[in-house]
């Protein structure tokens, strides 16, 4: 059973809340590879570019892309910081200097109605 802050964290729940996905596509998405999943995406956000990233250095972004998408991860599939640190192979002193540089934990809380309002007048 889990127990801890990250019991409520999980990326499926979060994306059916904010009605990006549901469970047909949760199925068809299983069906594909990770590497289909990704390169699936990245021509898809292309496609309006026709299929062109300018300026944007995607090589080189690529290990934070990961690092992000695997510590979202490891939150959702562990019951503590402490439980994703070591399925990660990191300190938890790691894991909070990373959580905290990408932003990972702000990902899965609620936005309130304040801070909509206040992204809306930026």
């Amino acid at each position: 059973m889990k127990t801890g802050k990250n019991l409520y964290y999980s990326i499926s729940n979060k994306l059916q809340k904010d009605k990006k996905i549901n469970d047909e596509f949760e199925v068809m998405i299983n069906s594909l590879s990770l590497e289909e999943v990704i390169a699936l995406k990245l021509e898809l956000s292309t496609r309006s570019l026709r299929g062109k990233f300018y300026g944007f250095p995607i090589w080189k972004s690529l290990p934070e892309l990961t690092r992000d998408a695997v510590l979202k991860y490891a939150l959702s599939a562990t019951r503590s910081k402490k439980e994703a640190a070591r399925f990660l192979g990191i300190t938890v002193s790691e894991l909070n200097k990373n959580l905290k540089q990408f932003g990972t934990e702000s990902f899965f809380e609620e936005k309130t109605c304040s801070s909509i309002s206040e992204h809306m007048t930026l």
